[in-house]
């Protein structure tokens, strides 16, 4: 969900006016927390996940399924829920700016909903989750009531749990409706209903052709970031998802639900101007990206330098885990020619100007030098990426990180950098946040511009919060007791909890490879940029390449650690001192391969494979046989999906689609094709329909 706060939030002529203000203060913010914080040192490796649903509403009698605008509804039933409440629950309030009413909510710190002086801790899944809001009124997010722990208990209660999140959710909700764990919904934007409660396509914040104003979240952030976004940019967001060429789709296609005489807002221009591509399904609202679910995992780090050090070996990985996850080939009731989420979340959210984008120069020459993070005419610079994208950095003081792995056209703001390194940052890590404040802040509440509070992070935060990239690097708050963090978010959410378990799962025993082994897979931060655009490739994870480091391995081989039972958090034992800095062309350190080369090897002369290394590791810690085979469950998803023996859920779904009666072949997705889907789907999740064979391409003959 993100960082949320509530004031009067500035219209986007004077936001912009304050903007400078805001990024000085959230340095000098991120100064005290360096200050305070770069010693810091935990026991364990702790981590924790966040699942995303859409909640549709059923019209059976009908055959019809909608998104339900009820999350404010939903989330205080859960808050009203006494018995809850009696174990624990954790749901922050709705912030409208209306005055609410008083509920009975036990919160702590962190939401932990455990007595710490109680003799012994509950398992896990018997603790409570927490609820939050999200981007839509049609989304809830779920965490855990606790952060996770690296102990292989802890990692065999993550699907438990994420059960127990989809059933309290479903138990707070009426009886027609359910928590389904889709990317998107088929039909959002379509024509005709797509909600329930039914709003026309209409409103001053959005000024979107196809969805209202209603569906997004009323807290203030939501609707202010939406509109001063476009005001930003001086016209609205624009999505252009290739469609899907089947034998009856018209060619070229032009999307047929544009209007093109509407005339409501000066925006409405923008489909005049050549907002809307060919052979594209155009959508132009901030609800088409924000509005999509995800699978994201952070880790608390043992101190700042294996943050770092995580933050950049996870880093190459995103691409391909994006691709293994792929689950969106469905977009306003059309067939995509795209299978994942990422690039349209980044349209929806990209507030760059037309000179930022290289589209108006203000001289002949000012579009090179505009590559060099120049000022132009009237904006800093030319910006490569939306504030939603890729990560351009690496961070780790790793002797193995060469300059040739860093992004030769990264934008930085010079003085704010100068600031960090005069604060006593060092140059790679104030390179990093001195990027990310080339940004604007984008929602500014007036409140906070009264003064400046160093035991605060709210201005760093707004920063922060607004660069959406696959990874994140993230600060300790002012709390004394939570440590480094690094999250991981490019994974699509999944049909079911046992997928998203394995996967989350997957990753956590990935890093706990890094560390043992310490491996390297550094890949130019370019070849990262480019295996992020072949993600989006229909069936990428069978067809495309993407470039990885052949030889992960340091110079001399890490003893593997022996951590005891409990699989403890960071190695113990002496590693080999790190190599030099590597010499010899970079290029001959990568070569594109294949997801499931990536996954599970090449064989003895290549790449080992991420999931070998894993099983490597688990073979060098004590894991008792139940245990081992527990695990194996999950991670044998991952090899077959890698290899193609199992599906993705893209791939599944267009496999429903195509297979459908009301299908046309076409690209259309109809309203009853849309219903027996999204059916198929809680069916899935249910364990419903196994006898069938439902669902089987995806999840084998046993679950």
């Amino acid at each position: 969900m993100g960082w949320l706060a509530v004031g009067t939030p500035l219209a986007w002529p004077e936001a912009k006016q304050n903007a400078d203000r805001v990024r000085e203060w959230g340095i000098e913010q991120l100064l005290a927390i360096w200050r305070r914080a770069k010693g810091k040192e935990r026991d364990a490796l702790l981590w924790g996940d966040e699942i995303e649903y859409l909640v549709v509403a059923y019209d059976d009698e009908h055959r019809r399924v909608d998104l339900s605008l009820r999350q404010a509804d939903i989330l205080d039933a859960l808050a009203r829920d006494e018995a809850l409440a009696d174990r624990g629950t954790c749901v922050p309030e709705l912030s409208t700016g209306e005055p609410s009413t008083p509920v009975r909510v036990h919160r702590e710190r962190d939401c932990a909903h455990w007595d710490a002086s109680a003799p012994a801790p509950p398992r896990q899944h018997d603790l409570l989750p927490t609820f939050h809001p999200e981007f839509g009124r049609f989304m809830l997010e779920a965490t855990p009531g606790r952060p996770w722990g690296i102990g292989f208990r802890d990692l065999l209660d993550v699907e438990r749990n994420m059960r127990l999140r989809r059933v309290i959710a479903k138990d707070h909700m009426a009886p027609n409706e359910y928590p389904v764990t889709l990317t998107t919904f088929p039909r959002l934007g379509a024509p005709g209903r797509f909600t329930a409660p039914f709003f026309a396509p209409s409103g001053e914040r959005l000024r979107s052709q196809f969805v209202p104003d209603e569906i997004c979240n009323p807290h203030i952030r939501f609707p202010t970031l939406a509109a001063n976004i476009r005001a930003r940019r001086g016209r609205k967001v624009a999505l252009n998802v290739p469609v899907f060429r089947d034998a009856h789709t018209p060619r070229p296609f032009r999307d047929p639900t544009v209007d093109y005489d509407l005339h409501r807002y000066p925006e409405d221009d923008d489909v005049r101007n050549g907002a809307v591509a060919e052979d594209c399904i155009y959508m132009d609202a901030m609800a088409f990206g924000m509005g999509s679910c995800c699978l994201q995992i952070t880790f608390q780090a043992k101190n700042i330098t294996e943050g770092r050090r995580l933050y950049d070996q996870l880093s190459p990985l995103g691409p391909v885990m994006l691709a293994l996850t792929a689950a969106t080939p469905l977009y306003k009731g059309f067939v995509a020619d795209t299978d994942v989420r990422w690039n349209q979340i980044g349209a929806a959210v990209d507030d760059r100007t037309p000179e930022e984008l290289g589209e108006k120069v203000s001289s002949p020459c000012a579009g090179p030098t505009a590559l060099t993070g120049q000022p132009l005419e009237h904006d800093r610079w030319r910006i490569p990426k939306s504030r939603y994208a890729s990560n351009s950095t690496y961070i780790s003081q790793d002797p193995r990180l060469r300059r040739e792995y860093l992004d030769p056209d990264l934008v930085v703001d010079d003085a704010l950098r100068r600031r960090l390194v005069d604060g006593g940052m060092d140059e790679l890590l104030a390179t990093h946040f001195a990027h990310l404040f080339i940004r604007d802040p984008i929602v500014v509440f007036s409140e906070e511009l009264r003064e400046l509070d160093l035991a605060k992070t709210n201005h760093f935060e707004n920063l922060q919060s607004t660069n959406w990239q696959h990874m994140r690097f993230k600060p300790p708050p002012h709390d004394g007791d939570t440590g480094w963090r690094v999250e991981f978010r490019p994974m699509e959410i999944q049909m079911t909890d046992f997928e998203n378990a394995a996967f989350a799962l997957f990753i956590v025993l990935v890093t706990r490879a890094i560390l043992t082994f310490d491996l390297n897979l550094y890949v130019p931060i370019r070849c990262t940029t480019e295996n992020m655009e072949t993600a989006h490739a229909r069936d990428a994870v069978l067809d495309r390449r993407f470039h990885f480091r052949k030889n992960p391995f340091p110079a001399r081989h890490a003893r593997p650690a022996s951590n005891g039972a409990s699989g403890a958090s960071t190695p113990r034992g002496p590693l080999p001192s790190r190599p030099p800095t590597p010499e010899g062309p970079v290029e001959d350190e990568h070569e594109p391969m294949t997801v499931d080369e990536i996954i599970n090897g090449q064989g003895e002369s290549g790449f080992p494979g991420l999931l070998p290394l894993v099983e490597s590791y688990l073979s060098s810690v004590k894991v008792d046989v139940e245990t081992r085979c527990e695990l194996t469950r999950y991670l044998d998803l991952i090899r077959r999906r890698a290899s193609g023996r199992l599906w993705t859920g893209a791939r599944w779904i267009r496999h429903f689609v195509g297979g459908h009666a009301e299908y046309r072949r076409d690209s259309v997705v109809t309203e009853g094709m849309t219903y027996d889907l999204v059916k198929a789907v809680e069916r899935i999740t249910k364990g419903e329909g196994v006898e069938e064979g439902l669902g089987r391409e995806m999840l084998g003959d046993k679950r």
